[in-house]
Formats: structure tokens, sequence, C-alpha cells
């Protein structure tokens, strides 16, 4: 019988040991440190979103009982207090630069999205998570509640975060948006909540074609009509421009917008475009896209611990975000590279319940544990390549 690592230990593959305490040195998150260094720390948090743990205790209590596997982890069990206090002091920053190192590495394997198109297509949105006030004061929302927001640019490839910046939940979609970095000349698509004409203006300088739903309340004039299919969906296609003063002054260029009818949810929607020559139904098939977002939202939200959170401080939290966003890549990474059947949200199920089981990753994500063909053979790739 062939002998297996932990499938925690397959996972933690991913991560070279010598990168990750390059960021940590980098950071000086192991400064002064006697008990718990961030490796420890960040195997102790992973093992909490991967196996569903919901606060610090039950993480202590499920590490501990499985104290003669850690060795194989490269770390050792810790106090709830030590592990509270690490996550209040060690910089989030150092997971968040790993996140990205990840990134840059899984994107590579990411598999097309099934609308194909000559350029880059991202897709641009937020989600709220709510918090007692009291108990997170920096996270200012409303008068007597607090939030944080995720804003997110995903590419439709492979669906992965490619940007995140997390804020407050004050912060409006439109100012968090100069934040998040579309590559020049790509598609990025957007509803109605990031309507913001210095926006558009920088989207055309840097050659980026954006896809929006219009305001019912935009003041504009028709330059020309586009001809139209009698037979699509599209009920006009029109170029325009807007005539307020203060947005024509922020943009004075023509755009086109489209007005389609959706049969499947039996809606009229109005979207509006810097894109003056795809066809209308083409424009109306890309904002369609734009439900993968939200798809990935719901993903993390019910399969990883970012709603309740095992400290109070924003550092802590945003530690614990970042973590569960790492969580995310490395399965996402092993779907891609295994080319597994099973959706992020079923191998988080499976392998909540094999996480220190000694049985094959590869079976498990391919066949949910199942013994596999006997002419079963994968694809050898190596773990660290860039």
């Amino acid at each position: 019988m062939a002998y297996n690592n932990t499938i925690f230990r397959q996972m933690l593959q991913l991560i070279s040991r010598l990168e990750f305490q390059n960021i940590v040195n980098r950071h000086n998150g192991d400064y002064r440190v006697r008990k718990l260094n961030c490796w420890t720390q960040f195997v102790h948090l992973l093992f909490a979103q991967l196996s569903g743990r919901n606060s610090l205790r039950d993480t202590i209590q499920g590490t501990k009982s499985q104290s003669n596997k850690l060795y194989h982890l490269g770390c050792t069990t810790a106090n709830r207090s030590t592990l509270s206090d690490a996550n209040n002091k060690r910089p989030y920053q150092i997971y968040q630069d790993i996140f990205f190192k990840l990134l840059n590495r899984v994107q590579t394997f990411a598999p097309k999205y099934k609308l194909k198109l000559s350029k880059k297509l991202f897709i641009m949105d937020s989600t709220t998570i709510d918090l007692c006030l009291s108990m997170f004061p920096w996270a200012k929302f409303r008068r007597k509640k607090g939030a944080v927001k995720i804003h997110t640019l995903m590419q439709v490839d492979g669906l992965l975060p490619n940007f995140l910046h997390i804020t407050n939940g004050k912060v409006h979609d439109t100012k968090a948006a100069k934040e998040l970095n579309v590559p020049p000349g790509s598609f990025v698509v957007f509803d109605k909540g990031y309507h913001d004409f210095d926006q558009y203006k920088h989207y055309k300088n840097n050659k980026i074609q954006f896809i929006t739903r219009m305001k019912t309340n935009a003041a504009y004039k028709v330059i020309r009509n586009k001809t139209i299919n009698d037979k699509s969906d599209v009920l006009c296609d029109e170029i325009i421009e807007f005539t307020g003063y203060n947005t024509h002054k922020k943009y004075p260029h023509p755009l086109r917008k489209i007005k389609y009818f959706d049969r499947k949810n039996n809606k009229t929607l109005i979207f509006l475009t810097n894109n003056l020559r795809l066809s209308a139904t083409t424009i109306a098939d890309i904002y369609k896209a734009r439900w993968e977002i939200e798809l990935f939202f719901k993903t993390i939200k019910q399969n990883l611990k970012i709603k309740s959170f095992m400290g109070t401080s924003k550092n802590a939290v945003l530690t614990q975000i970042w973590i569960a966003m790492i969580a995310y890549l490395i399965l996402s990474y092993h779907k891609f590279i295994l080319k597994s059947k099973y959706s992020i949200q079923t191998l988080i199920r499976l392998i909540q319940v094999n996480l220190f089981e000694r049985k094959s990753l590869k079976e498990l994500i391919c066949y949910g544990g199942f013994r596999p063909p006997d002419n079963f053979r994968i694809l050898q790739c190596s773990l660290f390549n860039s």
C-alpha cells in the first residue's frame, strides 16, 4: 500500500517555506518571538478555514487532538491566548503578500472562461460583512452598526480574485474602485454602484472597455442609432452623449446605450459601455458574466470563515480574511491542475472530513476519495515552479 502524507500536508506543499519566511522577515513578523512563529500561526488559522472551526478555542482543541501529525507540518501546538496575541500583533500584510505571491502562480493554471474574447475580462464588485460596532469600533458603517467591505476585482478565467481591497463599511464603491488596478487594455464589468464619470475617463485613457448598467435619471442626447436585428432580444442600440454640465465636462466622449430584453428573468436591462464595435448581444453576454462574482461571494461566505471572527482588532480581522483567501487559492490550484469536476464548495466539504487522513489528495479531489480506475493517470506538475 502506497504511503501518503496527510491531506493537509499535501495541500501545504504549494507554499514554499523559503518564500514564506522571506516575506515574514520583510515585515519583521518573527521579531523577538519565543513561542509561536508566523508559520505556526498560519497553519493553525488555515486549519480553521479548511476544517470549519468556529472559534479560537475550537481551533486549538482541534490541532491538539492531532498533535502527533503537526510535526510533519513544521509546527507545534499552541495556547489560545498565544494565538490570540499573534493575531492581534503579527502584521496582516504578511498574509496579504503571500496571497498575491500565490495568485501569480495559480493564474498560470487557470482555465479559460466559456465566453471567448480578444481581451481579458474582469468583474468588479464588493460584499459587506456585518459586525457589532461595540466590539469592532474601528469598522464604522452606520450609527449603531459596524461592517467591513471586501472590494474585489475578479478575473473570469478560473474565477480568481485578482485584487482585493478591504475597508470599513462606510467606504463607497466608487472611492474603492480607484484602488482596484484594472489592467490596461482589458474589459471590466460592474454594476450601477460604480457610476463615476471621472473613473470612466480613467478607463478611456487606459484603453479599458467597461460595461455597466445605466441609471434611469441620466440626462443625455442621442447622436445616432445603430442597426439592430429584429429577431434578437436587443430593443435599441444608440450612441449617446451626456448633457449635464458636470457630467459632460468630466466625460465629453460618446458612449453606447443598449436596451436588452432578458427572456430568462422577463426584465428589460439598459447597458452603458464605451465599446462602440462589439455586437449588442455580445455586450449583454459579457455583462451576464458579472453573476460569477456573486457566486464567488456566496461560496466564500458559506464555506470559509469570514463572517465570524476570532479576534476583534482590525489586524486580527484582516489576517483571518487574507488567510481565507489563501485557502481559496490553494483549493482552486488543485482543482485546476487535477481538472476536478467538483465545485469549490464540494471540495471544501470533502477536505473538512479528510484533512488529517493519510490518503491521496489526487484521488480525493478527482474522485471524492473513491478508488480511481486502473488506467488513472494524472499529469505530474511541480508545485514550486513560478
